[in-house]
Order: C-alpha cells, then structure tokens, then sequence
C-alpha cells in the first residue's frame, strides 16, 4: 500500500458492507450492470444525513434558493452549454479481447503497481523473502488492484522519480500525452497483458429521445447545474433582483463511465449536490470572508503539481487570498464552508486536501477550479469540486435564446464613456438578406469591441465585409455593404449598468462522501480484530439509538416498545433489537457495526424502578437513569448539545464486563 493510499483491511470492510446491506449491485439476481448501485436501508439513511446536514449548512444557513429541475435535458442545452463536444473522457481498448478502460486510470495504475513492487523489492532486500512477502498480503492480496498485482521488482531511483512526476501530473494529460505515455512505459492491460489502442474520446453522457415520435433528442443531465443556469431570470425576480445570491440543488446525475470501479466511487448514476453563486465580476469580494480568513487549508496549487511534487502547502485561506493563490474571496469562502462540512460529517482532517486543477483538466467553463480530495484506500479521490465558471453558462444561454440572463443595476452617478455602436438599415438590411437578417443583427449586436473595429475598417476601406454564419438558421457566407449597416463610434450615457453575473459552484458528490467517511470511520476493537466498528458521528449515523431487551423475557416488551415510540417521537431514529437467538454482547456488535452509537438497554430493574442503561459504541462504557432521564440525554447527544464526556461527567458508571 502506497503512502496515497488509505491502509485499511478493505476485504473485510467490504464484506460488512455487503453483511450489513449498506449497498449492493443493482437488480443483482439479474447479471450484474457494472456502475449502477443500490443503497440499502443503512446506506440510504446515511446518505439521507449527509444531505440533510448539507442542506442546513449550505441552503439553510447562506439562505439559498433551493430548486428542483428536469432530470431529461433537450439535447440543445447541453450542445449550448458545451456538454455534447467537451463531455468526455479517454479511452483505451484492449487489442485481443476488446476490454475497455479508461486511458488515464490505466497509466496511473499501472505505474502505481509498479512503484508498490519497487518498495516491496526494497523492502525484501533488507528481510526475508517470506516476511516481506507476509507483511504485503495483509494489505494487498485481498484485494484486486486497477493496475495488476505488484510484482517485486526494483526500479532505477530516476525511473522512480519519474513515475512520481508523472503521477502528481496526470490529470494534466490530454489524449496525446496519455499514448505517449503509454508507448514509452509499455503499459498493457494488467488483467491481461494485451497492448492496448492509443486513446479515444469517448462522451459520458446518456442519449434518450423525448416525445413518442424520437424526433427530439435528449440527455439525462451529466450535472443538476444546467436547469439552474436556465432559471436564472426567475430566481433573480425571487429575489427581489438582489445581488449577489445563490440557488442550489439536490438531484441525481448521469455519467456513461467507460469503466466503472471501485464501489461507489466511479458510477455511472449518482447523487449531487450543487451549489450555483452568482456574484458581480467587480465585486469578488464575500461579506463573510473574515469568518474562514484563519482557516488552515492543505493546499496543492497547480505550480507545486508541475514541478512533480504532491505534498500540499498548509496555509491560511486568509494569505492565499493574498498571494492569489486562491483567485478570490468568494472562492476561498467556500472553499472554508466545504472544508467545514467535511469536518462535521466526520472526515478525518489528515486525510483531505484541496487540490488545484491543472490547465489542461479544466472543464471548458471554469476559469479556475479546486478539488477537495479525500484519501481512501482506492487513493485520493475528488469527492467535492469548487469552481469559478465565470460567466460562461449563462452567457451562452442567453446568447443561443436571445433572453437577457443578467442583473440590471441602478448606478448612483451616470457613466459617460465611448464606444463603437452598430446601426442597421431596416429598408435594405432586412430585405437583402431575409432568413439570415435577424442572425447577422444578433451577430453584430454581441460582436466585441475589436471585431467591430475591424469590420468598420473593411467597409471603409474594401466597402464591404464578409460574414460566415455559424450555428444559426441561416448558416453561410453574406456579403455585408455599407448601404445596410453603419459601424460609428458614440458617447453613450449609462445611468443602468448591466452585467452578466460570474460564478462559483461548490459541486459535492454524496456518494463518494458516503463511501470516504465509511472508510474513515471504519475500525476493529483493540481486543478482539474480529468485532469491526463504524465510528461515525452521531450526527450522520443512520440509526441513533438501538432499543433492546436484556432477554426475551416477556415483561421487557412493554417498556421496550415506549422508549422507542419516545425516542421516535422526539425525532431520533431508534432501531429494536429484541432477536431471543442473540446474546445481547452479539447484539450490541452487530448494532456497532451499522455505526449506531448509542443502546438503550432494557432489564430486570427497569420493571422496579423504570431506569434504563445507555450504552456508547466507541468506549463501550454504560450509564443508568430514567426513561425520561436517557431520552432526553440521548437527543442532546444526537444533536450535538452535550459530548459523551460530559455525561460520564455526571453519571456514575455501570458495570458491564458480562454483556459486552
């Protein structure tokens, strides 16, 4: 196991997770379709948690504009949003036996394997053979690896600092550098041995048609971004036309990965939680900024991933403000409020860094993009991305449908300025040129500053220019004249600026939180490794409390059912256990691993004097008091008001060395 990588038993791991129906393939009596995942009840709730804590962090609490849209997308939003030609990634296919795999994901575990085998046949030359051989396949041979097996082969110190520079870059790679790189390693498929293609796009997203006649093309949305963008007039008039705001949404997604892995965190249908915050270009700055300023951030800017390194820089969010590191204050506020959430949700801080994307993996619309990255035992995975996409979505949009998608703001002095102004002749420019008039008015309506200088300087000095329409109704060549148009340059008076707002997307993928957390939170008690545990925070458990009787004695029963109905009544999630074949000691393990936290034990005193034991998950300790006594204590618990320290502070311990 390399050091970008989670040391976990993950066999184990995962065979609780199947034990525990926390996710499964889906419709798995049928044969398995790679990519596509069902939640079980533990799963889902945990998901459910998750999102709940977001929507009171983010939608709650920055008081946004949450929305619901269409998942079906007509094909010409995401063709206007860029999605159709730039939605895709590269693939590789295996010469022999067709497999397919992804082009990046090969190199980068093909090269980690061999890297894992060069620190094995290091690590055998200093012991033997068979002790190094034990100490790997703990770790290693339980589970299959994307790159193969790592085979003990030691490599030059050059070679090795190679393979690093290449992997803290690899996103960088378009196709052409993925097939250099793969003819100048030899990289083959691992399951295999077979040489493999030079790298293909290949689109992500999923093609439907709408309607019973399949004449109106249709995606299912790769992002919930895009039905947001396009209600931008709306959410504005919501909101009284006050800037800046945000809206934000909850949706599933879909993406036709080549070759879906590793669990939950390479699907092909998934859930998302996207934040869209738009905010004047000249106005950067967030009210709100002094509140993360002093935030302590893991940092990997793009510069230290071009020089080959992939330690991060800890640094305030505050000075890389400042050094423009983090472009802007907007940014970098939310990039505080991600790092926030994560630590509430009970991401372990050692384990996540922010990474900044390199110019060639950025997506067509963002300007300046960061990846909260969390480390796992598949390695560092993006699991939230915040980007600014400037105003490119809503640009597009409002230049293909011609409705204004920008804010109006009234200015408190006019502004005077100078600019060049186009004027078309109704009498000759419409008539001239029919179907395409409307096109070329709107062609010269959003042409820029320059381009209309240019033009002005054709028609003077050649007494025309030509104009190639692209992507319209009337696409072709037209022969513009003076006599149609006039290009002159005029003092204009704004009392109304208009703008195009910019901005910033906090983009969460909940189910590779989900899987990460599980992972971080995943544990084996001291004394006995077979007892597995999920420690999670009580606030995102899927189940609060478990209610269960000491025995299957009849008169447990009544009481046993009141606490749950109480519990449940003041909104904590409580589970019976009250199977008569299982100790309560098998009980309680069972119930640690689903990660609940607490147990509410129901006995022979209860009957005489109606007190209950509460017992806590990770320290095993127990206390007693009243029904009403431990409910309330157990709703403060869950929602975060008292710690389990300040309980036992108060309470006197119960005995518990025979049920646990």
């Amino acid at each position: 196991m390399t050091d970008s990588k989670l040391n976990i038993d993950r066999a184990a791991l995962e065979q609780l997770l199947n034990k525990r129906f926390f996710y499964a393939p889906s419709y798995g009596i049928y044969e398995n379709v790679a990519g596509l995942f069902d939640l079980g009840p533990t799963g889902n709730a945990l998901q459910q948690n998750l999102i709940g804590l977001w929507r009171q962090h983010f939608v709650i609490e920055e008081d946004m504009l949450e929305v619901d849209c269409s998942i079906m997308t007509p094909a010409q939003v995401l063709k206007t949003s860029g999605h159709v030609d730039k939605c895709a990634d590269w693939m590789c296919k295996d010469t022999k036996n067709g497999d397919i795999l992804r082009a990046d994901h090969l190199v980068e575990g093909v090269l980690e394997s061999r890297l894992e085998g060069d620190a094995l046949a290091r690590k055998m030359a200093g012991m033997s053979v068979s002790s190094a051989t034990e100490s790997v396949s703990k770790d290693d041979k339980k589970k299959k690896k994307k790159g193969g097996p790592a085979v003990a082969a030691k490599l030059d110190d050059a070679i090795v600092e190679e393979y690093k520079s290449v992997l803290a870059q690899i996103d960088n790679y378009d196709g052409t550098g993925l097939a250099e790189l793969i003819l100048k390693y030899e990289i083959r498929n691992p399951d295999s041995g077979n040489d493999v293609t030079s790298p293909v796009e290949f689109n992500l997203m999923f093609e439907s048609s709408i309607g019973p006649t399949g004449q109106l093309k249709g995606y299912l949305r790769p992002e919930t971004a895009q039905g947001q963008f396009v209600n931008f007039a709306r959410l504005l008039e919501f909101n009284n036309q006050k800037m800046p705001f945000a809206s934000a949404m909850v949706g599933r997604s879909f993406r036709n990965e080549i070759s879906p892995r590793s669990g939950l965190l390479r699907v092909r249908e998934f859930t998302m939680a996207e934040v869209e915050h738009y905010v004047d270009p000249l106005k950067k700055q967030h009210p709100r900024f002094s509140e993360v300023a002093d935030t302590m951030l893991p940092l990997l800017p793009a510069s230290v991933q071009l020089e080959g390194k992939s330690q991060p820089v800890v640094m305030s969010i505050g000075d890389a403000v400042e050094k423009r590191i983090i472009d802007n204050q907007t940014l970098g506020y939310f990039l505080g409020r991600i790092h926030s959430y994560l630590m509430t949700v009970g991401i372990k801080p050692e384990l996540l860094r922010f990474r900044q994307h390199l110019q060639n993996e950025m997506a067509h619309y963002a300007c300046d993009c960061w990846d909260a990255e969390i480390k796992t035992s598949y390695g560092w995975i993006e699991c939230v991305g915040c980007a600014d996409r400037s105003a490119y979505d809503l640009t597009v949009h409002s230049d293909f449908t011609g409705e204004k998608l920008c804010v109006r703001e009234t200015l408190p002095e006019p502004l005077v300025y100078e600019k060049l102004v186009c004027e078309t002749n109704g009498r000759v420019f419409g008539p001239k040129l029919k179907k395409a008039a409307k096109p070329m008015q709107n062609y010269f309506q959003t042409m820029s500053e320059s381009g209309l200088s240019a033009a002005k300087d054709a028609l003077d000095r050649d007494g025309k220019v030509v104009v190639k329409l692209r992507d319209t109704t009337a696409d072709g060549e037209y022969e513009i004249t003076p006599d149609m148009l006039s290009i002159e340059k005029k003092t204009i008076t704004e009392h109304v600026r208009e703008y195009t707002p910019n901005v910033i997307e906090p983009s969460f993928g909940m189910g590779r939180i989900l899987y990460s957390l599980i992972e971080h939170s995943f544990n084996v008690r001291s004394d006995d490794e077979q007892r597995a545990v999920l420690s999670f925070r009580p606030v995102v458990a899927p189940f609060k409390c478990l209610v269960l009787p000491l025995s299957s004695h009849p008169s447990f029963a009544k009481p046993l059912l009141a606490v749950a109905r109480q519990l449940r009544s003041k909104g904590v999630p409580a589970r019976i256990d009250d199977a008569a074949s299982a100790s309560i000691g098998r009980r309680y393990a069972r119930n640690d691993e689903l990660g609940t936290p607490f147990a509410i034990t129901v006995d022979f005193q209860t009957a005489d004097d109606n007190t209950v034991t509460l017992r806590e998950r990770d320290t095993t300790k127990q206390i007693r008091g009243t029904i009403d006594e431990i409910i309330i204590i157990v709703k403060d618990l869950v929602s975060d008001s008292i710690t389990w320290d300040s309980v036992l502070a108060s309470h006197k311990l119960v005995n518990t060395s025979s049920s646990d």
